[in-house]
């Protein structure tokens, strides 16, 4: 039997078939222990299936406890059941999901495995720091611009060696520029002469102190970012024990935002394919869209029309009458999708042909839908590697150009025809 569950932070309705209880609509509050209430008397009343509406984060501790209790639970976007026929209530709400549950009418979100799920909490977690890092970052520019320090102008990143090692010595109290100039790095393309220039300031006290505290928060935050990588490898590595293999990935790729574990070897060892090889697939790309879809990719979405529609790279499709009335992506957030969106918008520049594809879709149809085009082209490389296990193979989209290259040609043939046709004709004419 089905049974729905309506829910926000402090309340949780449920609504039960009428036969099942003399109470088939009852309100829970949101505590642990009225959350095991909740799931022994729909034990009571025999119920097997759930579903539950997705809202915020106060779905998933019943969500954890349901699945511990044995029932099968369906996470439904609430953007498929909002057309609640009648006023608007919880009480009604609820029925009306029971309603549309048992005609089986509902269908349940994607949701990965716990062990993906830790996973993509760190990887999640990681990049919030980042942003955090970027801010204080930008604050400690800003206190070295208050204070006419050029140091921003002559290299290229102050968290570098180099720019490091001069904000900790004037944070120590060193305001000597020449002194400061000998802790440059010998890859710094700037002149020992034109270093000295740039620290040489307005010192002021309010300006060291904002340069202390952002200096500090980003020593802070880069510890965390430790913290996560290491968190991660553990769980990554949990997640291959059993598909470890001798064999190793190519060549690491190096960056600056890049977990310091070997990433390409984890994901080799899980999904048996380099994903990095795929062009603009970077390895925290990479990281980012395996804890987000986990290592069983295709028995998640079967088919790779349904994972690219879940990652949101695809136009929703309304078709009544035969005809298309609409076609236009949905604005929804998808972290998996939004990697592919970034590894497509990182390829603007490059000599190679997913870069010609998109400065191609680009000139035909703007900027966004060739970013959209571009990730589903990578998404549906990345789906045929992963689920039949073969390698990256640049040939297939050269072949794929070439082909475009023929069709072009054949065009422009005929157009060239259609032209010389109608000249003639006007000439006669004349």
């Amino acid at each position: 039997m089905q049974q729905e569950l309506i829910f926000h932070q402090k309340n949780i309705v449920v609504a039960v078939p009428e036969d099942r209880s003399k109470r088939s609509v009852r309100t829970f509050h949101g505590f642990t222990r009225d959350l095991h209430q909740l799931a022994k008397w729909l034990n009571d009343c025999k119920i097997e299936t759930i579903a539950m509406e997705s809202t915020g984060v106060y779905w998933f501790d019943l969500y954890t406890i349901l699945l511990d209790y044995g029932f099968e639970v369906y996470l439904v976007n609430a953007y498929h059941v909002k057309n609640v026929p009648g006023r608007k209530s919880d009480v009604s709400d609820a029925r009306w999901l029971q309603e549309l549950h048992t005609f089986g009418l509902l269908r349940g979100s994607f949701q990965p495995d716990n062990l993906t799920r830790s996973l993509r909490n760190y990887v999640r977690q990681r990049k919030s720091i980042i942003r955090q890092m970027t801010k204080e970052t930008q604050r400690m520019q800003k206190a070295l611009e208050q204070m006419n320090i050029k140091l921003n102008n002559v290299i290229r990143d102050i968290n570098g060696k180099t720019g490091i090692a001069i904000i900790s010595k004037i944070l120590e109290g060193e305001r000597n520029p020449k002194i400061l100039a000998q802790y440059r790095d010998w890859r710094i393309k700037a002149s020992e002469e034109t270093l000295i220039k740039s620290l040489e300031g307005n010192w002021r006290e309010e300006q060291i102190f904002n340069l202390q505290i952002a200096y500090d928060h980003y020593l802070f935050l880069q510890g965390q970012l430790h913290q996560c990588d290491i968190e991660s490898e553990k769980v990554i590595k949990t997640m291959t024990r059993n598909s470890c293999s001798n064999k190793k990935a190519g060549k690491i790729q190096k960056s600056k935002n890049n977990p310091n574990f070997n990433v390409s070897q984890y994901l080799y060892e899980a999904l048996g394919v380099e994903v990095t090889k795929i062009y603009g697939i970077k390895e925290i790309t990479a990281l980012t869209i395996f804890s987000e879809t986990g290592i069983n990719l295709k028995e998640k979405f079967p088919t790779e029309k349904q994972f690219l529609s879940w990652l949101n790279v695809v136009p929703n499709n309304k078709i009544t009458g035969g005809k298309v009335i609409s076609s236009k992506v949905k604005r929804k957030k998808n972290k998996a999708g939004q990697a592919f969106r970034d590894a497509a918008g990182a390829l603007w520049a490059a000599q190679n042909p997913i870069g010609d594809y998109i400065r191609r879709k680009k000139a035909k149809s703007g900027a966004k839908q060739a970013v959209v085009a571009t990730a589903r082209k990578l998404a549906a490389i990345y789906y045929k590697m992963v689920t039949e296990k073969v390698e990256f193979d640049p040939r297939y989209i050269t072949k794929n150009k070439e082909e475009y290259l023929r069709n072009r040609l054949i065009k422009l043939q005929k157009l060239k025809e259609k032209t010389e046709i109608l000249l003639n004709e006007y000439t006669n004419v004349a």
